[in-house]
């Protein structure tokens, strides 16, 4: 199954479990489906969520290189990605941060339509000060994007009043783009 087909199957089968189906129409097949069926059907990452009605996050926007909105059993929250901080591309006081737009854009190239797993830290406040969850975003590999984005140079090492669960990890990222000159480190990019 292609990732755009199966992107279009979670994504109906999310919400008619939100909408409290237990049974479903297959409009292809005129067959009625129950949730057993689905489970037994869907890719096998989804699985588990779709037996216990805990359906994985979607994400449905990406505000900026460090910030999503995702739907989590059916209500859109803001997210601000834990330990990364990324060029604004809403700059109150004027134009946009030198690389905002691109780490705005490889957040979107990464993140766009995914189911994703989210993750909280107990070191850390659940919501920031504007209202959004604080959190590590997995993608289904395992794949901790907070720690991409700094390793690939779109943002850097950000610690918040506190050390958290994967600050280690996050500035030996951060090294490594520096000394590679990746992204927003690289020669004659932002002055660096």
């Amino acid at each position: 199954m292609t990732m755009g087909k199966m992107l279009i199957w979670g994504i109906i089968v999310v919400l008619l479990i939100l909408a409290g189906q237990d049974k479903f129409f297959d409009g292809k097949t005129g067959a009625v489906l129950t949730r057993s069926d689905l489970v037994r059907t869907a890719p096998a990452t989804m699985q588990s969520s779709i037996a216990s009605s805990e359906i994985m996050p979607v994400i449905t926007r990406v505000v900026d290189g460090d910030t999503i909105v995702v739907l989590i059993n059916g209500v859109q929250e803001k997210v601000r990605l834990i330990g990364v901080d990324t060029p604004e591309i809403f700059d109150p006081r004027g134009s946009a941060q030198c690389f905002g737009e691109e780490a705005s854009a490889f957040t979107k190239s990464l993140l766009e339509s995914k189911f994703v797993r989210l993750e909280a830290d107990a070191s850390q406040d659940d919501r920031d000060r504007y209202g959004r969850l604080l959190r590590y975003v997995f993608l289904d590999d395992d794949t901790l994007i907070n720690q991409k984005i700094i390793f690939e140079g779109y943002g850097h090492e950000y610690t918040y009043r506190r050390p958290y669960k994967y600050q280690t990890e996050f500035k030996n990222a951060e090294k490594g783009a520096r000394e590679s000159q990746k992204g927003l480190w690289g020669l004659d990019i932002c002055n660096s």
